[in-house]
């Protein structure tokens, strides 16, 4: 497998990692009466500030892998695996990995530091697939 895929199957492994930590940690905070409910209402109580960025951070993640993956499939299926793809892939899961304690710790302003990092890396791929 090329450093791509496995850094991309790497970053969905974290997304999943993060899910559980975050659905365990606010289950535990909201109770199964919510968390289990069609969330019609807003909750009774709100979540720890620690809890509620890691949702963030998890949805952040949500939305920034459809990029990466797409640099992945993108170098993939151009034939464009490079040491310099392979560089940036491994550069854009650090970055993710270092997110989720930045954003739960509020880091700042290395949490935005380290979104950048990630997602020039993504870009650095996107572009090296076109050349």
């Amino acid at each position: 497998m090329s450093a791509e895929l496995t850094t991309l199957t790497l970053a969905s492994v974290l997304q999943v990692f993060q899910f559980v930590v975050y659905a365990t940690l606010a289950n535990r905070e909201l109770g199964p009466g919510f968390t289990m409910s069609p969330r019609d209402r807003p909750p009774s109580r709100e979540m720890s500030t620690r809890t509620a960025r890691l949702g963030r951070a998890y949805e952040n993640h949500i939305e920034w892998l459809l990029l990466f993956a797409i640099a992945v499939g993108v170098t993939e299926l151009s034939g464009q695996n490079s040491a310099l793809t392979a560089i940036c892939a491994w550069i854009y899961l650090a970055a993710r990995i270092l997110y989720v304690p930045a954003y739960a710790l509020g880091w700042r302003p290395w949490r935005s530091v380290i979104w950048a990092v990630g997602f020039l890396a993504t870009t650095m791929m996107l572009l090296a697939a076109l050349v």
